[in-house]
């Protein structure tokens, strides 16, 4: 790519996922992933405001509305692109989505006792749009409130090869859909909480079976499967996850997920 990805680059990822769904089995072990994370971070009580800062997941596949809605009184969610916001607002009528930059986001100061970032400031070309995304969310935080954030892993090696690889050829032999941009590893993100003002609770590394061999898998499934044999391969893929409690997840896992409270005034 010549230049940085904009809200039209977006637009078209999202109606081009939309409209293929070859990746919806894929997404939805990630969504499994995700929402079992949650449930264990979130789980001991129900808040009363939640933001999920991009909506993609829920605007080509179930995503992680579902979960979100169970820990939370009141679900309000964000993206760049307004096609992501609108089928996801499709999906899901009633709550509000808004089109919007997490940079810049539309809503007052301490609006959320939570914020759900999963994989959205991994999109950007340069730490210091990470960091304005990371002071934005400190900012619409409540004091005591909760973020959890997920980036793309850099200590996991191919991670960190593909983010080594300039995009254009990534993207002409297959290996990325859309545009990735600037990660972190464990050590990173808990730099960059710790320097937004944020007091870094736990960290774990997830989505640990390689997406080299998975999402073929998934698609092949997918396309030739019904749903038992399907609903087998997702339960062989969590099993992957049992990697988290290894000494070696930071080098298998393909995300790092911090949990993280802005601290009591």
């Amino acid at each position: 790519m010549n230049e940085k990805p904009d809200k039209d680059y977006w637009d078209d990822i999202g109606r081009s996922f939309n409209a293929a769904r070859s990746e919806s089995l894929w997404r939805e072990h990630s969504d499994r992933v995700n929402g079992a994370l949650f449930e264990r971070w979130l789980g001991d009580r129900r808040r009363t405001s939640l933001l999920k800062t991009d909506l993609f997941d829920e605007a080509v596949t179930d995503g992680l509305l579902p979960c979100l809605e169970r820990l939370s009184d009141d679900v309000c969610g964000v993206d760049l692109s307004s096609e992501c916001v609108e089928m996801a607002s499709r999906r899901y009528p009633g709550h509000d989505f808004r089109q919007a930059d997490v940079r810049a986001l539309p809503f007052r100061d301490e609006r959320f006792d939570c914020v759900v970032s999963n994989s959205t400031l991994d999109h950007f070309d340069a730490k210091e749009d990470i960091a304005a995304g990371l002071s934005e969310l400190f900012r619409v935080l409540q004091p005591g409130g909760t973020l959890i954030v997920t980036f793309d892993n850099l200590q996991n090696p191919l991670v960190a090869l593909r983010n080594a690889l300039p995009f254009p050829l990534l993207e002409k032999i297959g290996l990325v859909p859309y545009f990735v941009g600037e990660t972190v590893g464990r050590r990173g993100l808990v730099r960059l909480l710790r320097n937004t003002g944020f007091v870094v609770e736990k960290t774990r590394a997830i989505l640990h079976c390689p997406r080299v061999l998975a999402v073929p898998m998934a698609r092949r499934a997918q396309r030739s499967s019904g749903p038992a044999s399907q609903e087998n391969l997702l339960a062989r893929l969590s099993g992957w996850e049992r990697l988290a409690d290894w000494p070696t997840a930071g080098f298998s896992g393909h995300f790092i997920a911090a949990l993280a409270t802005r601290p009591e005034q």
